[in-house]
């Protein structure tokens, strides 16, 4: 599984002591990437990218929402896919994607994006959402 790498720095000043850290937003897999690509391809009218935001659903609460974008939000964090399509981070779900990894699976029964978190605290029993 490679992984596509973007990071965010973040430069903090405790106690006159200047800290800067540095943390990977979102890993991005290949077979995430080729079915972002894929399905933009599959558009008519090419959208500027994905964007991917939080949404109030579920037994525990929070939820990951993937849409078609046209234009992009002021305050997004950028991934890029390749060198024509990116993928949109709602600046609200900044907190709760940093250091996750996007994949794609597919198996008899379903398919779809997953996201492996290392924010969240747990899962309702059907996996579809989570709480931190």
């Amino acid at each position: 599984m490679q992984l596509k790498q973007q990071s965010i720095i973040i430069k903090k000043k405790i106690n006159s002591k200047k800290f800067v850290i540095t943390m990977q937003i979102l890993n991005v897999t290949d077979k995430a990437k080729n079915k972002v690509i894929e399905l933009l391809n599959q558009k008519d009218k090419q959208p500027l990218g994905i964007r991917l935001s939080l949404i109030t659903k579920g037994c525990s609460g929070l939820s990951w929402r993937l849409e078609f974008i046209e234009e992009a939000i002021k305050g997004d964090e950028i991934v890029k896919i390749n060198e024509n399509i990116n993928l949109y981070i709602d600046k609200k779900a900044m907190l709760f994607i940093l250091g996750s990894n996007m994949d794609y699976q597919e198996n008899e029964l379903e398919s779809g994006f997953i996201f492996f978190n290392p924010n969240e605290n747990g899962k309702c029993g059907c996996g579809k959402s989570f709480y931190v």
